[in-house]
């Protein structure tokens, strides 16, 4: 069985053209300390009975600490992760000053086999990055979808820059 994931990418065009993508680094000690191919589009899993675009705007509350931004959001495309997983990344421009808040938690034997259980933030961080940044600090699997957003905002005229 394929595992279905769903997310929000979004995305702003500030007054000089520049375009920047909000990304989320995830919690956790595995994670603790990397920054380079690292960070996330918002997203998380789901099953038959839901409805992908609600669970991309419930994981990006749940990871963000806040609502998504009121917007018109289109389905990016579906792209496969190396793990095998199917990621439908929705997107949709803001003008909205995101702020990082909180994130939910999850519990986690740390150390490892120590049978001690921790409670661990599933982000620690989000904000804004140029496409050029977002290239490096994306990880690998989820790069792609950058292409994908460089598509759509080419089909629909978007005027922007990306250094």
């Amino acid at each position: 069985m394929t595992v279905t994931s769903a997310g929000l990418l979004l995305y702003r065009i500030d007054d000089t053209g520049l375009l920047e993508v909000w990304l989320v680094h995830p919690g956790g000690p595995y994670w603790a300390g990397k920054d380079d191919a690292a960070w996330s589009v918002p997203k998380g899993e789901y099953g038959d009975e839901e409805e992908p675009r609600d669970v991309a705007l419930r994981e990006f509350e749940e990871e963000c600490g806040f609502a998504a931004p009121d917007v018109p959001l289109t389905l990016l495309g579906r792209y496969k992760q190396p793990s095998g997983k199917i990621v439908s990344v929705y997107t949709g421009a803001t003008t909205t000053d995101l702020q990082f808040s909180s994130s939910n938690m999850f519990d986690l034997e740390w150390p490892p086999r120590s049978a001690i259980v921790q409670q661990f933030p599933e982000v620690d961080a989000a904000q804004w990055w140029s496409l050029p940044e977002a290239e490096v600090k994306l990880h690998k699997g989820q790069r792609p979808i950058l292409e994908g957003l460089r598509a759509h905002l080419d089909n629909v005229g978007s005027r922007y820059r990306t250094e």
